[in-house]
């Protein structure tokens, strides 16, 4: 996994309308950067709709929100619709930027190994550089945590 003090990888991706973001798009903003396995699943709903809860006063800190992961750019657009999220999903089907990031990573569920994305999260700074990172993620409360961090 990529570690704080990196500069973020270059990347250019489809967002949730199927306009092209690049890494460049970034530069000059403050960026939550997430990393999640699935759209419309129990514990990536949980943290869209935390993150999203706390959207407003993330923004008002100068932060812009971003999901990723290798869902279409339709079933991101379905996602955002469904639980009325305000910020970019990005897709990634190729594991471009999810490889560059290092959380593509061997799981193991009831004795089963499978290859899946670390739910993760980046704070990038304006900089592109990577000013922390967010192993292991819980769902529910994650943008309450992140706020805490921001204000501290």
């Amino acid at each position: 996994m990529i570690e704080a003090g990196k500069k973020l990888p270059d990347f250019e991706l489809l967002d949730d309308a199927g306009n092209t973001v690049t890494s460049e798009d970034l530069r000059g903003k403050r960026t939550i950067l997430y990393f999640y396995p699935k759209d419309n699943t129990p514990g990536c709903t949980n943290q869209a709709v935390s993150l999203e809860n706390a959207r407003e006063d993330l923004e008002q800190k100068g932060y812009q929100i971003i999901g990723v992961s290798k869902d279409s750019v339709d079933s991101h657009k379905k996602f955002k619709e469904k639980y009325m999220l305000n910020f970019t999903l990005l897709s990634d089907p190729e594991l471009r930027l999810i490889n560059a990031m290092g959380v593509w990573v061997e799981k193991k569920n009831f004795g089963r190994k499978y290859f899946g994305i670390a739910r993760t999260t980046f704070l990038i700074d304006e900089d592109l550089m990577i000013a922390i990172v967010y192993p292991n993620v819980k769902p529910s409360g994650h943008g309450e945590e992140i706020l805490k961090d921001i204000r501290s």
